[in-house]
């Protein structure tokens, strides 16, 4: 048994390495119609999540702009009790006033400088616009090189205008349907209806009212869309002291 076992593998070189040569062949590379199939595959990922993202993108800027319209009638508030009920006067439109506006009067009450000390960016359409109460996100306006109003306040609200007769809060005939501050389609620190924003939130603009609250409320309520006119009988607000 011993050597006829020897004897089959006498003679027998046994391999030291039985696996295979590994390949060296590169990988083929991608062909032009794959790489189509590729960037249009990438291209519908990202049109799906801009399409979900833009109505988060816009619903924060309208809430955004409504807390500045806030922020505004806490400074309305303070004033009128800092000042025996009174309410602030409109100040020039072309926002050169330096006493005696609202943009003057409101500001410090919510810890801002008045316009006039504001930032460049009043006077500078180069430069990119800060966050804040001055400041509404959904409005593309830059400056025209000597100011840049996004919220304007009414001018019919007390029918004071431009003259040194304050009114008081509480003399105002229901203040809860009496438009202050609005989303402004204009130029101007002081309007009335013909610059309401008619688009600025989708279809509508928001409202700060006399009362304090805040509403967006939609366009055909005070836009006549056919005339691109405001509307001559708006529903559920008002721009004059007459209910």
């Amino acid at each position: 048994m011993g050597p006829r076992n020897r004897g089959l593998h006498a003679g027998v070189a046994l391999p030291m390495n039985t696996h295979p040569k590994a390949s060296h062949h590169l990988a083929p590379a991608f062909s032009l119609a794959e790489l189509l199939v590729v960037l249009a595959i990438l291209s519908a990922l990202v049109g799906i999540f801009m399409g979900s993202a833009l109505p988060r993108i816009r619903l924060a800027k309208r809430s955004s702009c409504l807390a500045n319209l806030r922020s505004w009638g806490v400074a309305t508030a303070l004033h009128a009790t800092d000042n025996a009920d009174l309410l602030p006067l409109d100040g020039a439109p072309n926002g050169i006033s330096v006493r005696d506006a609202w943009y003057v009067d409101l500001p410090p009450q919510i810890g801002l400088p008045p316009y006039h000390l504001a930032g460049p960016w009043r006077t500078n359409s180069s430069l990119i616009l800060p966050k804040s109460p001055w400041i509404c996100p959904s409005n593309p306006r830059r400056s025209n090189g000597r100011m840049l109003f996004h919220y304007s306040l009414n001018r019919k609200a007390t029918g004071q205008g431009l003259s040194d007769r304050h009114r008081m809060l509480s003399s105002i005939p229901e203040p809860s349907s009496l438009v202050w501050l609005f989303d402004n389609g204009g130029l101007a620190a002081v309007a009335a209806e013909g610059n309401a924003h008619p688009m600025i939130h989708g279809a509508g603009g928001q409202f700060l009212f006399l009362d304090g609250h805040v509403q967006r409320v939609p366009n055909t309520a005070y836009w006549d869309m056919v005339r691109n006119r405001p509307r001559r009988d708006p529903q559920g607000i008002r721009w004059s002291q007459n209910p």
